[in-house]
């Protein structure tokens, strides 16, 4: 894959699972291809980051700064499907209610919502609409969104690397998915999603990213303890985490935070 062409198919291929934009119809797919792939998730969060916010800068100049950015919210659950919100309701769901590995894998293979799943999601939307509506007044949202979009991302398919795939089920909504990943498709991943780190101050950056560090550690842990290994709804629940930790510590770290 060194052509220029044969990277671009990756990206798109790369679009084409992560979100719902519009990618060619020449697309070329296979199972290598699509672990290929992987390298470029962060990018495609950068990229739905860039729409989001040219989207944003307009609604903002007609309606409040509370209404846009829920206007925000649903153009971003639209141009991914409510990906990674669906993992994190189904992981919710499986591993608060299910006692072995067998019937946690199980749970989150069910197609309804329950009542874990339900109370992380809007638990999760609510804290992430209250912390954009305030990084919005302290024109900190286009920044805290261009590196959540890339970095959360980053750091949910970084699992990839080093953790056991443990769903095998071929009519798991998870399928298909990356589940191979290179060390230098994983230093790809991670540059692509650290770059617009150098929009925020240095000590924020530092901060940032021992937490995330920290965060990753945890969360895998915790993941080989309870279902021995991750699935696909656990890379996006790690996705929509780790989004809602950036915009915390940004805020926590902002001039006008205590004010």
């Amino acid at each position: 894959m060194n052509t220029l062409k044969q990277q671009i198919n990756l990206l798109f291929l790369a679009l084409s699972f992560f979100s719902r934009l519009p990618v060619p119809k020449t697309l070329k797919y296979s199972p290598q291809l699509l672990n290929q792939s992987g390298r470029y998730f962060s990018l495609v969060g950068v990229i739905i980051a860039l729409l989001l916010l040219a989207f944003y800068s307009v609604v903002e100049l007609f309606l409040p700064t509370s209404i846009a950015v829920i206007i925000l919210m649903i153009a971003s659950l639209l141009l991914t499907g409510a990906f990674h919100e669906d993992g994190l309701a189904d992981m919710a769901d499986g591993i608060g209610g299910g006692l072995t590995v067998s019937k946690r894998l199980a749970i989150m293979k069910d197609s309804r919502l329950g009542t874990y799943g339900t109370v992380t999601l809007v638990s999760a939307l609510g804290l992430k609409y209250l912390l954009l509506v305030e990084l919005a007044q302290l024109q900190l949202l286009i920044s805290s969104i261009l590196v959540a979009y890339g970095l959360s991302r980053a750091v949910a398919a970084s699992l990839i690397y080093e953790m056991h795939y443990v769903s095998d089920n071929e009519t798991s909504k998870s399928k298909p998915l990356a589940m191979q990943q290179t060390l230098k498709e994983l230093y790809l991943l991670l540059f692509i999603g650290a770059l617009p780190l150098v929009l925020l101050p240095s000590h924020t950056i530092i901060i940032t990213i021992f937490l995330l560090m920290v965060f990753r550690f945890a969360f895998k842990y915790w993941l080989n303890k309870r279902i021995g290994g991750y699935t696909g709804d656990c890379l996006g629940a790690a996705q929509q985490l780790t989004e809602l930790l950036i915009y915390l510590v940004i805020l926590a770290n902002s001039p006008g935070a205590l004010l």
